[in-house]
């Protein structure tokens, strides 16, 4: 039996509630929820993009989809720069779970210490860590098959030089992240790079892609590049090179290969060298490109220009006598001598028998002005105008503060400063029937045109005069080549120490060209502090001339244009220095 309420006994249910309560309560509801729609509103409609935008923050991310570098080729079309795919290693050190045996074999296969990737995979106040950068596709793989929790791979483009050291001067390399450090990859980084695209995605907190936003971007690969080099010419002239440096027990070498007809750089090599791959533990000795970078005293391989420039002035000709006799010569407080007294010689004599008393007074004859503009012409304390970096431009002083002293010096190489390559350019005035050319670093069919500095007639006397001096009786007999006609000039400079020159520490130079009557190309060779009983270039250096020439005109394609006979080389002779 149910119980009836009783109002009238509940002090509580007996008391009068007011009207405006009841609706007060009402209305605040109401209002409530009309607060809650408008910021519903706001938030869904008129104010989100403050949300969106903290949404894009937290899950939203733009994927950078990397760009193929372009390859570098010879002028051949052989790869000597090329980009492959290769995956990088990363990880969420919050989200790993790795046992110790796991740690043990990545470890193992990322190449590192254990106690480091422990350290990088325990550091839970990153989100990201890169453990390892470009790995082998066969080391992605068995990473892998791991299946490690938190670890991820990654896309990107790994480079790789085929020809390794021997052409590592030329080409350069680029970094992890595909930037161009060194050689023709920084010099030519942007147009190699291309342009990376992007994708636009949601990823849960694990890193795993939800789903596209929006379009991708896709990338635009970079374009490929094709150099002047012949890599068949640059690594036999590396090779021979690396012999010779390490047979005479020198501290470096280089060796310089011009087209004398387009300007082009055939070879360009230095030793020692690297390897682009392995870069591990470099110094500057491997990476310098000293055919490029370094400056050196030329000795003898100036005096040709010497004559040169004294025949375009009248003041000689080739038969023109020169007095060296009795070897030696005073000026300025200072004595200039020769290895032996050559006594009367003829201009042509000067050269064949590299004699510095008779180099001096043929530019006696000429005044510092007039020996300056040629030294400028020829390119001498100019930087190179060549697509390369770290191209230096040597030292010639003005010459208005030459001492006579000076001027005698600077006619058989000292007392100036050049690099080898500009040594090699300056030699394309005596190639080029007197006119220098334009080098280039880049494939090219057209022939180079050149600024006039010598008549055709004194350049094709300095020629005849260079082939005289590789010719029996001169300095660079060994500079001869089978089925080829050369000439060219050696040299043999102390090297500086401090403010004096070291007794027992050479240069060692030969610059030529072949074959000689109509040259089409131009060699220059520098073998730096040969220690091993021989120092004179015409003994060092010019052998490494003679292969160099021999297989390079092999390579082109070119005819002999002498007869095919055994090489004469009479007692070797003495180049003064």
């Amino acid at each position: 039996m149910s119980r009836s309420v009783r109002y009238s006994s509940s002090p509580l249910l007996a008391s009068k509630t007011p009207v405006w309560r009841s609706k007060f309560i009402v209305a605040a509801i109401a209002l409530g929820f009309v607060g809650l729609a408008a910021r519903a509103a706001h938030i869904q409609i008129f104010g989100n993009e403050f949300f969106q935008r903290q949404g894009e923050v937290r899950f939203v991310r733009t994927l950078e989809l990397p760009a193929s570098r372009g390859r570098i080729l010879d002028r051949n079309g052989l790869i000597l720069a090329s980009s492959i795919p290769a995956e990088s290693i990363w990880a969420i050190p919050e989200d790993v779970v790795i046992s110790p045996a796991q740690l043990a074999e990545l470890a193992r296969l990322l190449d590192m210490p254990a106690a480091v990737l422990d350290a990088r995979l325990s550091n839970e106040d990153r989100t990201f860590v890169w453990l390892k950068r470009q790995v082998d596709e066969s080391i992605a793989k068995q990473i892998s098959q791991l299946k490690i929790k938190g670890l991820y791979q990654r896309k990107e483009y790994k480079r790789q030089y085929p020809d390794g050291e021997a052409t590592a001067h030329v080409v350069g390399f680029a970094n992890v992240e595909n930037m161009g450090q060194e050689g023709m990859e920084l010099t030519f980084n942007k147009e190699l790079s291309g342009r990376a695209g992007s994708r636009r995605v949601i990823k849960d907190r694990l890193g795993r892609v939800i789903e596209d936003v929006r379009e991708q971007v896709p990338p635009v690969d970079g374009k490929d590049l094709q150099l002047s080099i012949d890599s068949k010419v640059q690594f036999f002239a590396y090779q021979k090179l690396r012999e010779t440096v390490l047979a005479h027990k020198a501290k470096a070498g280089s060796v310089v290969v011009l087209d004398a007809v387009t300007g082009e750089v055939l070879a360009l090599a230095n030793y020692p060298s690297y390897v682009p791959d392995e870069r591990k533990n470099l110094s500057g000795e491997q990476l310098r490109n000293r055919a490029l970078t370094d400056t050196f005293e030329p000795g003898s391989t100036m005096k040709p220009i010497t004559v040169a420039m004294a025949l375009e002035a009248g003041r000689v000709t080739p038969q023109t006598i020169i007095e060296t006799g009795p070897g030696r010569f005073n000026i300025g407080g200072f004595t200039i001598s020769d290895t032996h007294n050559y006594g009367t010689l003829t201009v042509e004599g000067v050269i064949q028998k590299s004699s510095n008393v008779g180099a001096l007074k043929i530019a006696q004859k000429m005044t510092p002005n007039e020996m300056w503009d040629t030294y400028t012409a020829l390119g001498y304390g100019q930087k190179p105008q060549i697509q390369f970096p770290g191209a230096v431009t040597g030292r010639v002083r003005p010459w208005k503060s030459w001492r006579p002293v000076e001027q005698a010096t600077m006619a058989y190489g000292y007392g100036l400063s050049a690099s080898l390559f500009q040594m090699a350019h300056s030699y394309t005035a005596f190639a080029h029937d007197g006119r220098i050319i334009p080098l280039t670093m880049l494939k090219s069919v057209e022939p180079a045109v050149g600024v006039r500095v010598f008549s055709p007639e004194n350049a094709h006397a300095v020629r005849r005069m260079l082939q005289m001096a590789a010719a029996p009786g001169g300095t660079g007999q060994l500079a001869q080549t089978v089925g080829y006609s050369v000439g060219g000039k050696s040299g043999t400079a102390h090297k500086q120490v401090g403010k004096g020159y070291a007794s027992n520490k050479y240069r060692s130079w030969f610059t030529g060209m072949a074959p000689i009557e109509t040259p089409r190309i131009i060699v220059a060779v520098m073998i730096d502090e040969p220690s091993n009983g021989q120092y004179f270039g015409g003994v060092v250096a010019a052998p490494v001339f003679s292969e160099t020439v021999q297989q390079t005109l092999r390579m082109m394609g070119l005819p002999p244009d002498v007869a095919v006979k055994p090489r004469i080389v009479t007692s070797a002779v003495e180049e003064s220095f």
